[in-house]
């Protein structure tokens, strides 16, 4: 897979003699290559080396680019770049990209300890993850938006950016990434977010699994993690029972050719996944603690006897 994390938007559209119309140095204006266009719609961002049409609303990265222009699938796509079934027409006069400085629209101000009780309580009690587990692999980020401070558990990736929930927000502090956690293992497990990676540990009860971990962060982050995980005996995959977790299954076993794939989605079958059935299964635990504790309240407050006042 080595020579697709060399193989730029920009050189790939060169190789097909698709050129910008208009070239702001950081990003390029192209027609689009879907269809006819005569007004340049199609955006490529050098620098984060995305693109995005304007006019069908698709984007993404170059693998997604190669699956929608050859309608190929995802391992179709990755052979294609790694055989460099397409030649280069570089053009040496073109300017190399201009370095900018964008704000982000999330910006983090501290990382501290995950100790904040409004969070370990959205934890508890709607997604079922204690306080142990949730501790050792997330932090308390305080972040603002347009200046107006929040603050969220957060779970870092790879590429130093944080997947970000509350009670109210689920969102990401770019850049997204994947998260891995290597162990020396031969076997790994896949999850589509940390939440379900949290609950297979809260299932298991074992808060540090010996065997490796990649956390995906959103089905459209497969591709960074196929190169990962390519170099394992098995893979243990825990997706969601959707369509994109259905997508991606067809895809580790399509490129992971050599690796055993476990499918392990029949577990949590009638549930969308795997925090879902975690929390389905902490229900009755839950409903019976409020119960007792109702009864045990009712038992402190004074009765009233007959004939006499309060």
């Amino acid at each position: 897979m080595k020579n697709s994390n060399y193989i730029s938007i920009r050189q790939y559209l060169e190789s097909k003699g698709i050129n910008p119309v208009k070239d702001r140095g950081y990003y390029g204006m192209y027609n689009s290559p879907f269809r006819k266009d005569t007004n340049p719609s199609f955006k490529v961002d050098y620098e984060k080396d995305l693109w995005h049409d304007f006019g069908t609303g698709k984007g993404g990265s170059i693998i997604d680019l190669v699956m929608n222009l050859e309608n190929c699938s995802l391992a179709e796509a990755f052979q294609r770049l790694d055989d460099n079934s397409f030649s280069f027409q570089r053009n040496n006069n073109i300017a190399p990209p201009i370095p900018i400085v964008r704000e982000p629209a999330i910006k983090i101000r501290d990382i501290l300890p995950l100790t904040h009780l409004a969070l370990l309580r959205f934890l508890n009690e709607q997604r079922c993850i204690s306080t142990d587990i949730a501790k050792r692999y997330c932090s308390e980020v305080h972040y603002s938006v347009a200046d107006k401070p929040y603050f969220a558990i957060g779970f870092q990736n790879n590429a130093g950016g944080w997947e970000l929930r509350n009670r109210d927000f689920q969102g990401t502090a770019s850049p997204k990434n994947i998260k891995t956690i290597n162990n020396g293992s031969d076997i790994v497990m896949v999850f589509e977010g940390f939440m379900d990676f949290l609950s297979y540990l809260m299932l298991k009860q074992n808060p540090s699994p010996t065997i490796d971990t990649v956390v995906l962060n959103s089905t459209a982050n497969l591709s960074k993690a196929i190169p990962f995980l390519q170099s394992y005996r098995t893979t243990h995959a825990f997706l969601d029972n959707d369509e994109a977790g259905r997508k991606s299954l067809v895809s580790l076993h399509e490129l992971l050719t050599s690796s055993e794939v476990i499918d392990h989605s029949g577990f949590y079958r009638n549930h969308k996944d795997l925090n879902e059935y975690l929390q389905n299964k902490c229900k009755p635990r839950n409903q019976a603690m409020e119960t007792k504790a109702a009864v045990q309240i009712k038992r402190q407050i004074p009765m009233k006897k007959k004939g006499r006042g309060l």
